[in-house]
Parts: structure tokens; sequence; C-alpha cells
């Protein structure tokens, strides 16, 4: 669900830059007022990796693909170490792969760091309440709702920035069974973050805690 180089008008590309640019400033500077901002470098490193690497893996979902994007389980894990963890994947994603572009690096950084960072957001308001079964369902559904976020962000875009010499109806259907198809994904990531937070929460509750 990245957006390449060369789809969206300059307008557009500038606007997502500047709103990248906006939220990791914005992420910095909670990270810097925190007691020890380099404390979790390596976890974000390693998560970026992670993040990474989920762009090859792919689930057919006829008549196209989609693959993970695992925006929810970056921002309950790193908080606001997410946005920065993020641009960097998908810059070395754009540059290794062809996945996405630089131009629109802005653009994508939104689509996958809003999502992160508003799944953060809804783990801090719901922490301590509840138990085991409550945990889980607040896991999926974050890690369900910041995939439906992020499409409907990728969605949005998309229209919004739409050639005036193609033809509109057939590449707004086009993009809406795109967005349809990432509904499985959803329950996928959902379940996903709902099994990695239960088990961190077992081992190693200090992780979710750090974030």
């Amino acid at each position: 669900m990245h957006i390449p180089d060369g789809i969206l008008p300059l307008s557009l590309t500038v606007a997502g830059l500047a709103a990248a640019a906006g939220v990791t400033a914005v992420s910095l500077w909670r990270i810097k007022a925190r007691p020890d901002p380099r404390a979790d470098v390596p976890r974000a490193a390693l998560m970026t990796a992670v993040f990474f690497v989920a762009s090859l893996v792919h689930i057919p979902v006829p008549p196209t693909s989609v693959h993970l994007m695992l925006s929810g389980l970056m921002g309950m894990l790193l908080g606001w170490f997410a946005m920065p963890a993020i641009l960097i994947g998908l810059f070395f994603q754009a540059v290794m792969f062809g996945h996405g572009g630089l131009t629109t690096l802005g653009v994508n950084g939104v689509i996958f760091g809003l999502p992160a960072l508003a799944a953060f957001g809804f783990l801090c308001l719901v922490r301590g309440q509840g138990g085991p079964a409550c945990h889980a369902v607040t896991a999926f559904a974050a890690g369900a709702g910041a995939v439906m976020l992020a499409v409907a962000l990728f969605t949005a875009v998309l229209l919004a920035g739409l050639p005036a010499h193609l033809d509109a109806a057939t590449e707004r259907r086009a993009i809406l069974a795109l967005a349809l198809a990432h509904l499985p994904l959803a329950v996928v990531e959902g379940l996903v973050v709902a099994a990695v937070l239960g088990f961190l929460r077992r081992v190693s509750p200090e992780l979710l805690r750090a974030a």
C-alpha cells in the first residue's frame, strides 16, 4: 500500500513531506523529554527492521495481494519512536526495492505513521483496565484499527490526487477495490498484535510500560 513516485501531484507530495516533518519533530521532541532518550533506540532499530521486512510478506487477496503493515504493533511497542522508525523503514524500502518512492516518502510516512501513533494513544487510554480478555480485545482493536485508518488515508490521498487525464470513475473503482482487499489484512494484523502483546505481558511487561 505504498504510493510510488509520479502518482501524486506536486502539491500533495509537498504537503505530505511537511506533515511528516511536523509529526516527526513532535515525536523527537517527546522522545527528548524522556529521562533517557536513548534507552529505547535498540528496540526502535529492531522494530524498524521488522517493519522493513514485513512489506515482503504478501497475502493474496484476489484480484490483488496485500502485505503486512504492522503500524499498530509499531505504535504500541515504540510509542513516539514509531514515526521516525517508520520513516527510516520506508526510506530503505524505496531505495532498495523500489517499494514506494522518495518524493512520496512524506505521504507514505503519514499514511503509516499516524495510525501507529493513534494505536499508541489508544493503548495509553485503556492501559491497566480490565483483565487478559479485555487486553486481547484492546490489542486486536488497535492493530485492526491502525490498518483501517491507514487504508482510509491511502484512499483519500489517491482520490484527491487523481490525474485529470484518467477515467475518474474507473480509477475510483480500482482504488476502492484495493481498499476493500485490505479488510482481511486488518483481521490478520489485529490477531498478530493481540498475540504479540499478550505474550509480552506474560514474559516482559516492562516493554509495554517503556513505550
